[in-house]
């Protein structure tokens, strides 16, 4: 019952990590998109041109095929506003010829074909700064990779419910500081920070998860931990679909978190760690509560063992553990190279 339990909770924090890890698909969607154009609403309205008629006058390259670079970030650099402008050959009546009108940058900005907003919408990542969307997620994949060796250190140091909790926390804080911040380069710091402790936070759920099952599970609840991810992308995508607009979006992905702050009086420590580190009462404290909570006697022999301190009792994790033996490194080489 309380290995169940625990697994159920656990399962939820797994769901809840795919906006961290997936959330560029929706908060930076990037719609079909052209220049805008000063003038150009005004002549389709007296000319009452259709959208399609609108976009084969006023877009370069505007065709069949569909848009291209030219036609989502180039403009005619012709003034629109001028007065005896043909409705059937616009561009004829403004340069004579069609194909010398030159081309210029959006200077004025983009026409975005979307109800809804995005990164992309808010900031103008498109075109020549389309390279700053990339950044974004590049941002939250280096601090998956710095948090994933920093945080599961803290983890063996100091504890896996520890590192759990603070990790949620900040989860939470920077996921509500992104709804609000006004500017790019501050949701690409905040970014940073949630990928920091984001991944650190479902490995330190994952850790736990298979520290308080018995070696003949660990596999199992490893697995559908993972299969529990993939369950919380399709509650996302359709959370993304009702709310197309990203700081909507991300408010209402983040807010749930909040309960997970919750696992301070749901879950205890792990009582493995607690013995790697010589807090043997403690450990023995926890596995009698596991024992109540699913209702099993304790061995009559069990208080009497005695866990072995002579050499060293506290253990002190350390990175050169994942290549320290034989085993290890095969399974450290494997795994790396899986990834």
């Amino acid at each position: 019952m309380f290995q169940k339990q625990t697994f159920f909770v656990l399962c939820l924090l797994s769901a809840a990590f795919t906006p961290v890890y997936v959330g560029v698909v929706f908060f930076g969607f990037i719609p079909e998109h052209r220049c805008f154009s000063p003038g150009v609403a005004e002549l389709s309205q007296r000319c009452g041109w259709s959208l399609e008629e609108q976009l084969n006058y006023t877009v370069p390259e505007w065709g069949g095929h569909g848009a291209g670079f030219s036609s989502r970030c180039r403009r005619y650099e012709v003034d629109w506003n001028m007065t005896g402008v043909s409705c059937t050959d616009p561009l004829g009546s403004l340069v004579g010829n069609r194909s010398a009108v030159p081309l210029g940058p959006c200077r004025d900005g983009w026409v975005y074909n979307t109800p809804g907003t995005s990164l992309v919408t808010e900031f103008n990542l498109v075109c020549e700064d389309s390279w700053k969307l990339d950044l974004f997620q590049s941002s939250v994949n280096a601090g998956f990779f710095i948090g994933s060796i920093n945080i599961g250190y803290i983890a063996d140091r100091f504890g896996r419910k520890f590192c759990l909790l603070n990790t949620i926390l900040a989860n939470v804080v920077c996921g509500i500081l992104l709804v609000f911040v006004p500017t790019y380069l501050w949701i690409v710091i905040l970014r940073f920070l949630q990928g920091l402790v984001s991944k650190g936070c479902w490995t330190a759920g994952y850790i736990l998860v298979t520290e308080v099952v018995g070696p003949k599970y660990r596999r199992t609840v490893g697995i559908l931990y993972q299969m529990a991810f993939s369950i919380g992308l399709l509650i996302f995508d359709a959370i993304a679909y009702a709310i197309p607009h990203w700081r909507w979006l991300q408010l209402t992905v983040t807010l749930p978190s909040c309960f997970f702050l919750l696992y301070y009086w749901c879950l205890p420590e792990s009582p493995r760690w607690l013995i790697s580190q010589g807090k043997n009462d403690k450990a023995m404290k926890i596995v009698s509560y596991i024992a109540k909570k699913n209702r099993k006697k304790m061995p009559s022999h069990f208080e009497d063992i005695k866990f072995e301190e002579e050499d060293g009792g506290k253990q002190s994790p350390s990175l050169i553990d994942l290549v320290r033996t034989p085993q290890m490194r095969k399974n450290t080489f494997i795994l790396m190279y899986n990834w």
